[in-house]
Parts: structure tokens; sequence; C-alpha cells
């Protein structure tokens, strides 16, 4: 967990950039990324240097060439631990003339890291401020792989409290909720066709060091977990670099983070490759029938792109993958011929096994949208007996446009690492969420359309036209009236006329 000197040495240096005349929080991720990346590599080199002093063998794969540039100069000025003492004017040249062509051609480590850095822009603007914020990131101890990876998180959520850009990033929470409700096992590989900063791969990762610890002993296994399990997409390339090192920053060496429009023909290739996908794709729009990949024309005729990411996820999954999407309330109730179709193959051809209803306020404040999560594992033969709904009224955070935690960090999420209490379920659904989805088969059957919680038999949603809105199932609770008899309301009415003729007398009675 980031401690608040940790905290306070990141908003300064996040206020260097600002003062330094850089508002754009993207902008600032993304220059932190790239001096965060030359580090990386200095470090490399020092691992590989001391290694090979140990063997008493040349270095394996030096990151630095060893002669000189077609300036004469050489490369081992480029790194870190050689230019950060150095005056802020040297230092701004090495960087901005030297270091950043050397990323753009590196190819370097071998790692889709070096791939994103091929058009890497430098763009702090002062010497003054590049050497102040090299100094404070010298500051910051990030030799364990919990601090780098805390850190980066900690920043990421600049992007979304300044609100632009916000839409990169969902919620870490609710995150968290996903992950641990489909338990990602050693053996998966995980895919995000919308990957962005890579939340919910770097959460899976996280899962699996907490919850299988001893897989990472094994040689097979551990060349898995950093080279094989981890595959995001997107089509931004400043979502990649920073989705890249964020999974650095995480430990995990090569993930499979690659540009790659998800909806294209030139995606279809992947199909039945994963066995889990995690992701939060883009809601809006629509695209051109001809730009999109005809296999998933095929699942579903349309050009809703919420629609099209729920057919390639399809897909993409192999039989028996598993899939936790989030979706807009739209696609659970639309009434067109293409919103009917991909929920009846949800029920009908896979396995349909929760809808869980999230607040309208999760995504503010740059978005209001009323989104649910679906879970469902893909079958090819159904197997949807029936389906668990939850409604989550509260996620521990208010859910207006400042998203104030109602709880102390230790009680946010859906495993609190505090003890956590009945009376906090009011702030946070998210434990009993996680815990009632455990015995979604067994217990949660006997509940009644009036809880949080609650199965729908599939023969009810087939009745609905395959509706999958909470509200269309779930039963309101009507308070019992008393009725009084007819008699002793008037009795009472009566007696209060009584009243009312004495009270009136004994004012005449006073007034003399």
């Amino acid at each position: 967990m980031i401690t608040g000197d940790l905290k306070s040495k990141i908003d300064r240096i996040w206020d260097a950039f600002w003062s330094g005349g850089i508002s754009n929080p993207l902008e600032v991720i993304e220059q932190i990324t790239y001096l965060l990346f030359i580090k990386r590599l200095d470090d490399l080199q020092i691992n590989a240097e001391e290694r090979a002093t140990f063997t008493k063998k040349p270095i394996e794969r030096a990151i630095f060439p060893t002669g000189l540039d077609a300036q004469g100069r050489a490369y081992d000025g480029l790194r870190w631990s050689r230019f950060k003492d150095a005056a802020p004017a040297a230092m701004f040249e090495v960087i901005s003339e030297r270091a950043f062509p050397f990323l753009r051609t590196l190819g370097g480590d071998g790692s889709t890291y070096s791939q994103h850095m091929n058009d890497a822009r430098f763009t702090i603007p002062t010497p003054g401020l590049l050497a102040k914020v090299v100094d404070m990131m010298g500051d910051i101890n990030m030799d364990g792989r919990d601090t780098k990876g805390d850190l980066y998180e900690y920043m990421l959520s600049k992007i979304a409290s300044a609100g632009a850009n916000g839409q990169f990033r969902t919620p870490r929470h609710i995150i968290n909720l996903m992950v641990e409700m489909t338990a990602p096992m050693p053996s998966d590989e995980i895919c995000d066709p919308a990957c962005g900063t890579a939340g919910f791969l770097v959460e899976a990762g996280e899962f699996l060091r907490r919850s299988h610890p001893k897989a990472l002993h094994d040689a097979a296994q551990r060349k898995h977990f950093h080279h094989n399990m981890f595959h995001g997409y997107d089509f931004d390339n400043t979502m990649l670099r920073i989705g890249s090192m964020n999974m650095l920053l995480h430990g995990v060496e090569g993930p499979d983070i690659v540009y790659r429009d998800s909806l294209s023909e030139g995606a279809s290739g992947e199909a039945e490759k994963y066995s889990l996908v995690l992701a939060n794709p883009p809601f809006a729009g629509s695209l051109d029938f001809e730009s999109t990949a005809q296999d998933l024309q095929r699942i579903v005729k349309t050009k809703k792109t919420e629609l099209l990411f729920l057919a390639l996820f399809l897909r993409l999954l192999r039989p028996g993958g598993r899939a936790a999407v989030i979706v807009p309330d739209g696609v659970l109730f639309g009434s067109s011929k293409a919103h009917k179709e991909l929920r009846r193959i949800l029920v009908e051809d896979q396995q349909l096994q929760a809808v869980v209803k999230l607040p309208s306020g999760v995504f503010k404040p740059y978005a209001g949208v009323s989104t649910a999560i679906l879970f469902f594992t893909k079958t090819n033969s159904g197997g949807t007996e029936s389906v668990w709904f939850y409604d989550v009224q509260a996620d521990g955070m208010s859910l207006d446009d400042k998203r104030t935690p109602l709880l102390g960090e230790d009680k946010l999420g859906a495993v609190p690492s505090g003890d956590f209490y009945q009376a906090d379920h009011a702030k946070n659904n998210l434990p009993d969420c996680l815990e009632r989805w455990a015995n979604r088969e067994t217990a949660e059957v006997q509940r009644k359309r009036t809880d949080q919680s609650f199965c729908v038999p599939k023969a009810d949603i087939v009745a609905q036209g395959y509706d999958l809105s909470l509200n269309r199932y779930k039963e309101v609770v009507h308070d019992e009236v008393e009725h009084r008899h007819p008699a002793e309301i008037i009795a009472d009415l009566e007696k209060l006329e009584v009243d009312i003729q004495q009270g009136l007398a004994d004012l005449k009675a006073m007034l003399g």
C-alpha cells in the first residue's frame, strides 16, 4: 500500500510538471513513463554487468553499445546513472538530443515496451523542470515491485481525478471485484481487447501472486506468467506505452500489449485463443459495416460498438473460457433485433451466470452512464439454468462527481484488509457481492426477489424476451398499512367535535 510520504513525493513531481507548463495529465504520465523506461534500461545494464562479473563471462546482451555514435560520443552517457547528477543543461541535451532518438531506434530489450517507444516524443520544456523531475524521481525508492506498481497506479489515478482522458481508466475497486469473482488460474491466458492502462491485466497478475504464490517457483509456469499469460490490445499508442509500463512495474516482464483495432478484420486470427476475458470496452459510437470484421457480423449484425465487443469476446474465448465484462444498461434491455439476438445467444447458446448492476455514479466525473457487469462462460452448447442478479447500491465511494471515499482505505474494495462490519455494508456492497457470488448455486437460490441478490430461472428470462435488466425481475417491498375500521374513525371524529365545542365554550366564558 502506498504511504502518505510517497504520495506527497509523487504530488510534488506532478505539481512541478503543472507549474512547468505541462497541464495535460496524460502527457505528464507519458513523460514520466519515458523517464522510467530510460531508468529501466540502465537497471538492466547494471544487472547484466553484475552477472558478467560474477560468472566471469562477457555481458550476454548489452542494452547500451560499447562503441561511439555517429558524432563520436559514447553510448554510456545515455545511462540514467551517468546523467542524473549532470548540470541541467547538459542533462537536457543528453535526453532530448540523444536518449530519445536512441529509444526510437532501440528494439532494445526485445520487449513490447521498446516497441512502443518508436514514436516517443520528449515534451518537457526546460532544463530546470527536467532536472527537478529527475532529482525527485531519484528520491523515491523503486526497488520493490509493490512500491513501483503502487506508485504508477497512484499516478494513473490522477488521470481519472483530473476528468480529462479518464475514459481510459476503470475504477480499481471495480476491477478488483471482477478479478476476484473470476479467480484467474495459473494456466489461464487472459485478454483485454480494449486494455487502456492495462488495469485488468495488472489486477489479474496481482491476484495470481496472492492466490497461487508457489506457481511462480516452477520454471515453466514462470515463463508462462511473464510471456504468454497476459494479452492486451488498444489502438492508442499512448495507452500502449502506459499499459506496458504499468505491467512492467508490477513485475510482468513480457506481456503481449500490442496495437490493434479489436473490431477490425485484422483481429480475426485470435479466435478461440483465450481462457479469460476481462474488459470494459468503449460504449458509445458505431462503426461502418465495411470496417468491421465479417466474423463478428456473422454473430450479430450491428454497427453498435458495445454489441460488437460482446460478439468479439465470444469469438476470442475458447470453449470453457469465461468472461467478466462491463456493458451499458442498454445492452440488457435494448429492443433492436441485434440486442435481442445477442442476449439470446448468451442465454441459449452459452452459459450466462450473472448480471451485477452497478450504480450510475461509478464512472463519474466523466460519465454518468448506468452499467452492469456480465459474467458468462463460452460453451457453444448452452448451460444456462438460472441467472444470478446483484444490485450494487454502494461501492465505497460517493456517487457524485467528487467520488469521495465513504470508508477508510482498509475497508474499500471487494476484499477489505481491515475489519469489515455489518454497518459498513451500507457504504460498500462489494464484499457482500463477492461472498454471495460464491453461493449463487446454493443459498442464493432461496433468496426472494425483494432481496439485494436473487436468482432468476432461465424460463422466466425467456418469457421476458431475454430481458436482462434487474428491474424487470426485482420485486419492491411495499410497507403494510394498518387499516382501521370506519366506525373507529367516526367515533374519533365525533370525540374531536365535542372537544372543539367544549373549547369554544370555555373561550367564550373567559372573554365574559
